[in-house]
């Protein structure tokens, strides 16, 4: 696979002959619609042949991707074949312990992950009534034996009856006088899942230091969680944000401080990098506490800046792409992932020979991505 930026006069066809490959595998690697039109500075991952068969062993890795229920069948078919694990989101519960699924039946997520040999792996979000992270829901739990053990044998009779292969705990907002409980939470839940032959990963918001301040971080310890579960998911997203300021989803920069940090705590075998499926959409100027990005898809990135016109710009400390565009009167900046972005994520899992990744969220097909992930190691499946 080669990366190729769109040069001013670029056609499909014009770099299909200069690369001697065909239009079509252009189109359909990148998802151009048709009349197939190109945005100046947009990434393009280019198939090419090769006879070189002395090409070493690629560097194997464990990839997961976050669903919701209502995922189409066709992206998580197109999807699947591509993924170790199938993070199917979430089981809620209450605080008694009982388990709360998904108001839309699941079922066919599991049924399609292990026809395409992947994980499915049940996801428990602590969601209150209005439908947000609860940090009274986890004190709850977390701080009564009786209500825990309801819902670890709630846990482990689901996964016994459904099919599960795992769980991942997606907590969030963890009270900093909870951090221990938390901590027991998670290997208490490891030890009853493992006796069935699974594992269990924990999601971490995206930590740089011990000390770090702020409700999202100070509950979560990351040397003692990362001995309490199989596997982390780093968080390493959303610092550009719905509500904040115009700036990359996934700064590498900022990524990478964080993995630093990770793996001071915690062995890189057990980590795994989180990776946004996904950009926002500011209106301009931004003003905190009014301003709000919409959420896009990166396919949808690029056909803005087709519509619009806009020649697209890529951060080189971000390695993030961006453009902005004028609609009705009003400039637009857009931060999204693409290629360039993501080939530099991978090098950073394996310039530090981490675990893997996983995707928030597969709900939208970026098949560049996955053909480029194919092409740049070797997808660890559920039984290896």
């Amino acid at each position: 696979m080669e990366i190729y930026i769109v040069q001013p006069g670029d056609t499909v066809d014009t770099i299909a002959d200069a690369y001697g490959i065909s239009a079509q595998s252009i189109i359909y690697n990148n998802q151009i619609p048709y009349p197939y039109p190109l945005a100046i500075g947009q990434a393009l991952l280019l198939s090419r042949e090769t006879s070189d068969f002395s090409e070493p062993a690629k560097y194997q890795v464990s990839a997961g991707g976050y669903a919701y229920p209502f995922i189409s069948r066709w992206v998580l078919e197109q999807t699947l074949p591509y993924l170790s694990d199938l993070f199917i989101f979430s089981y809620g519960f209450t605080p008694e312990g009982e388990l709360i699924p998904p108001l839309l039946d699941d079922t066919f997520l599991i049924t399609m992950a292990k026809s395409s040999d992947t994980a499915p792996i049940l996801t428990l979000t602590p969601f209150g009534p209005t439908g947000q992270f609860s940090n009274y829901l986890i004190s709850q739990v977390v701080n009564d034996e009786s209500a825990k053990q309801r819902l670890i044998e709630n846990l482990t009779a689901q996964i016994t009856e459904r099919g599960f292969e795992g769980v991942d705990i997606d907590f969030e907002y963890i009270l900093a006088e909870d951090k221990i409980p938390f901590v027991n939470f998670v290997r208490d839940i490891r030890t009853a899942v493992n006796e069935l032959g699974y594992p269990v990963s924990v999601a971490l918001a995206p930590k740089t230091s011990d000390q770090q301040i702020g409700l999202l971080y100070e509950g979560k310890d990351y040397g003692l969680l990362g001995e309490a579960a199989d596997s982390v998911l780093l968080m390493t997203y959303e610092w550009g944000y719905t509500y904040g300021p115009p700036m990359a989803v996934a700064p590498l920069n900022k990524v990478r401080e964080v993995v630093e940090y990770a793996l001071t705590k915690i062995p890189a075998s057990k980590i795994n990098l989180g990776i946004p499926n996904y950009g926002y959409d500011w209106t301009l100027p931004f003003v905190q506490g009014a301003s709000k990005a919409t959420t896009i898809g990166n396919i949808q990135a690029v056909q803005i800046a087709i519509e619009h016109n806009a020649a697209i710009q890529f951060d080189e400390t971000a390695q993030s792409p961006y453009f902005q565009y004028l609609s009705e009167g009003l400039t637009h900046e857009v931060w999204f992932e693409d290629v360039r972005s993501l080939s530099a994520k991978f090098g950073l899992v394996e310039e530090y020979r981490l675990r893997g990744m996983g995707y928030w969220q597969i709900m939208q097909l970026f098949r560049a991505n996955w053909l480029l992930l194919a092409d740049t190691f070797s997808i660890r499946s559920r039984d290896a």
